[in-house]
């Protein structure tokens, strides 16, 4: 494991370095509130490289989004092992939902490929205040109807209540809390050690402070903010070391079982078509018009910012976290991951520092 803080002039000696440098460290000014933590895999080798004030490298973030491919995993491992379909309607397993009208249409598949048309005013500004417990939330859910131009299977569009549906509908089907079914069937698996969804009042040991894009705290390290009150739906908190084992995983290196990488597999396969050049699979979304295959995922909250990335013909991963919002670590994550692989064949990009 190779490491660097933000060293000026030394960071910038080598191609690698400087893109990490230039383009992703600096995305917050040393002067500002916030920092970053980037972690770039290559080989098999890692690095780790911090900038900014209050983070270290092995600081852990609130990933914001970045926790769905997690469940899209947990989802597409019970499929593979014959325990759900993503077929299956979300009310099978959800069994108050047969009350319902239009949510007795949708999917696993399609809560999982963001298919599902399901939006409720907490996945849009104007932000609301009101927040959800599981009783209302079902309730709520019950009463949804779907927009015209927005029926449940037929549009492409992202959504967060999907995801917190469809962790109701694993936690019921796989009869575990969404924490145990996570750290069992993932995170001890690949040793993730610094990964988790706390539980309420218990942040972790090392979680940073967030700021809001203008550079004003938010809340609390290890604040979980959410508008589900309900165990299991906060934020998960997690390290870059941590989440590089969980892209090489995702490309096929390691010793993994035959089972989670299977699952993962299937995760990462393209489902829904969302423009010429990307597609969505479960969670995950997949690049293929830049020559090497990219699968992905952005994330971002008022109080976080964050990126992680893998082009697995070339066993190169990135993840970029920032405890800043506003952040747009999305875009310039992608351009260094591409960036790379176009010196991908220059021994520069992978010497040491």
């Amino acid at each position: 494991m190779a490491t660097s803080s933000l060293g000026g002039a030394a960071l910038a000696q080598q191609p690698a370095q400087r893109l990490i440098h230039d383009d992703l460290l600096s995305l917050i000014p040393a002067s500002q509130p916030g920092g970053l933590v980037v972690g770039l895999r290559i080989n098999g080798r890692e690095m780790l490289y911090s900038a900014g004030q209050g983070v270290r490298q092995d600081s852990q973030f609130n990933i914001a989004s970045l926790r769905k491919p997690f469940e899209a995993t947990l989802l597409a491992e019970a499929v593979l092992a014959n325990k759900l379909s993503l077929d299956d309607p979300v009310d099978k397993y959800v069994t108050e939902l047969r009350q319902g009208g239009d949510i007795r249409q949708v999917t696993l598949g399609q809560l999982a490929t963001h298919t599902s048309g399901l939006l409720l005013p907490q996945d849009h500004p104007p932000w609301p205040t009101a927040r959800y417990t599981l009783a209302s939330f079902l309730d709520t859910l019950k009463a949804w109807q779907a927009e015209a131009h927005f029926r449940p299977g037929e549009q492409h569009m992202y959504t967060h209540a999907g995801y917190i549906l469809l962790q109701v509908a694993l936690e019921r089907a796989l009869h575990e809390p969404i924490r145990e079914l996570l750290e069992q069937r993932i995170l001890r698996p690949l040793a993730m050690r610094d990964s988790l969804v706390p539980e309420p009042g218990k942040p972790p040991p090392r979680a940073v402070q967030g700021y809001d894009e203008d550079g004003k705290p938010v809340g609390v390290p290890g604040d979980q903010q959410t508008y589900y009150d309900f165990p299991g739906t906060g934020q998960m908190y997690s390290t870059a070391s941590d989440l590089l084992r969980f892209l090489a995983a995702n490309a096929g290196e390691g010793d993994v079982a035959a089972g989670l990488r299977e699952a993962m597999q299937l995760a990462q396969a393209p489902a829904v078509r969302i423009d010429r050049n990307t597609a969505q699979g479960l969670a995950w979304e997949i690049e293929d018009g830049g020559g090497v295959l990219m699968i992905d995922k952005n994330g971002g909250l008022n109080n976080a910012s964050a990126y992680m990335g893998v082009l697995p013909a070339l066993r190169l991963s990135l993840v970029v976290l920032c405890n800043r919002g506003g952040v747009d670590v999305n875009s310039a994550g992608r351009k260094v991951l591409r960036e790379l692989a176009a010196r991908r064949s220059s021994p520069d990009v992978s010497q040491s520092h």
